[in-house]
């Protein structure tokens, strides 16, 4: 009999909570066979993801996975065999309980958020707190040996480097977003967090001898594109011309869209985790904005990602990256950073696929995830 697993997914972040897990949860269903309930606070941002979601229902089947509300008021529910707790949420009490009332306790795991810290590897899959003889343990997705490594589809980087072999496809994908960079346009995509080191980065990319096309898809840094643009407005659909830039918004699209979005483009500037992951596995440029906390903590976590990242750059090629993102994480300016990186683009776009490469040799999440359950039982 086949395990069954809940995974717990509390939205904070909009759309990278539910990204994670929602992608997480497909995978243990198509590439496992597990039975997989999705439990979810915010059906609302989860829509945006898959836009069949029903917001209204309790409960419904997506994609093979059994998706459910995850209401206020909870209502007696047995406990899987495996449950994930996504980003520390706190499970239901009378959850909880169930729990520790099943003959068998299950596998209880926090998954953790993604880092590349040092300490992570120490602290994988270590014990944590037990509730009555419960016990849960740390999982943390990684990028080093060591850790549970990150979301990979079966196959992923085999239809990204087909795709990117494809032009037709890319042109065909791209028309089906109302998207025509005109030949020999530097293409790329903007997700991120407000900004206020966009308006410099977007003077630079104006003015520069190359044209860039810019996709900004719908999100919270479309203030600043509207500010530096000085229009009333802006919305899917809408694109603008200022000197050698481009810039136009699209929709949000569903996953597998980004993905492709993303291998289209030179150069991808992506927030938060999932996108950041999805970004590497397009083996392009990137540029990633981190979400912030207090007392700048997330730049430790920052600076641990780019020394591993940028350790096998030349020492030049290694300083303009830093210096990139470092700017666009203080908010600072963007203008001689990003020129500077374009002195340097042979190197550091050879070295993003490679790393992508790299990083597609180590056990992906979901089977590091079912490796756990297997070798727990």
């Amino acid at each position: 009999m086949k395990a069954r697993w809940d995974i717990f997914c509390s939205v904070v972040d909009n759309y990278g909570d539910i990204g994670v897990t929602w992608r997480l949860a497909r995978q243990l269903v198509v590439e496992h066979g597990c039975d997989v309930r999705l439990w979810v606070d915010d059906l609302r941002a989860f829509e945006r993801l898959c836009p069949e979601i029903d917001v209204q229902s309790g409960q419904q089947w997506q994609e093979g996975v059994d998706v459910h509300h995850w209401p206020a008021d909870w209502a007696a529910t047995p406990s899987a065999d495996v449950v994930i707790a996504a980003f520390a949420c706190q499970l239901p009490p009378d959850y909880m309980e169930a729990m520790a009332a099943r003959a068998r306790p299950p596998l209880w795991m926090n998954l953790d958020y993604l880092s590349a810290e040092d300490w992570v590897v120490g602290c994988h899959r270590l014990p944590s707190v037990k509730f009555k003889g419960v016990q849960k343990y740390f999982f943390f997705p990684g990028f080093r040996p060591g850790t549970g490594g990150l979301l990979r589809e079966a196959g992923l980087l085999q239809q990204r480097q087909a795709f990117q072999q494809d032009a037709a496809a890319q042109q065909q994908f791209l028309r089906s977003l109302g998207v025509l960079p005109a030949t020999g346009t530097r293409l790329m995509s903007l997700f991120a967090y407000e900004n206020a080191g966009l308006a410099s980065w977007l003077d630079v990319l104006s003015t520069d001898g190359r044209a860039t096309h810019l996709l900004v898809p719908e999100g919270r840094i479309l203030g600043d594109v509207q500010r530096w643009l000085g229009v009333d407005g802006l919305e899917a659909g809408d694109v603008h011309q200022r000197q050698a830039l481009t810039v136009q918004v699209l929709p949000f699209v569903r996953q597998e869209q980004y993905d492709r979005l993303l291998w289209c483009c030179e150069f991808n500037a992506v927030r938060g985790e999932d996108s950041f992951v999805r970004a590497q596995w397009a083996g392009r440029p990137l540029l990633w904005h981190i979400y912030r906390q207090d007392e700048d903590i997330h730049l430790d976590k920052l600076d641990a990602f780019l020394q591993l990242y940028t350790a096998a750059l030349s020492p030049a090629a290694r300083a303009a990256l830093v210096a990139l993102w470092q700017a666009w994480n203080t908010d600072g300016d963007m203008a001689q950073p990003w020129k500077r990186l374009l002195e340097h683009w042979p190197e550091v776009s050879a070295h993003a696929e490679t790393w992508c490469l790299e990083q597609g040799l180590q056990a992906d999440l979901a089977t590091a995830l079912v490796q756990f359950y297997e070798s727990w039982i």
